[in-house]
């Protein structure tokens, strides 16, 4: 079963370290023809998943807070046009 990942949205986040992370939020999608074309028809899994910029991962809770993977750092969603120092 052929997966790929969709790029849905990308936003910054202020971390709780202080530090600004840019957020990549991405769709699985799995490949339904049956026989293979070139632009294929791809339908949605249902998963999402988030990365940071350099590839490391975001978890995502059932509450929806963000922590970067492996680390106690929470991440809280910048709203555009927020003005950042």
């Amino acid at each position: 079963m052929e997966k790929l990942l969709h790029l849905l949205e990308s936003f910054t986040a202020r971390g709780s370290d202080g530090k600004t992370y840019f957020v990549h939020g991405y769709e699985h999608l799995v490949r339904v023809d049956v026989l293979p074309s070139p632009q294929g028809q791809w339908e949605p899994t249902g998963q999402a998943e988030y990365k940071l910029a350099d590839g490391r991962c975001v978890e995502v809770d059932h509450q929806g807070v963000m922590r970067v993977a492996g680390t106690e750092v929470t991440l809280e969603r910048e709203r555009e046009g927020a003005a950042t120092h």
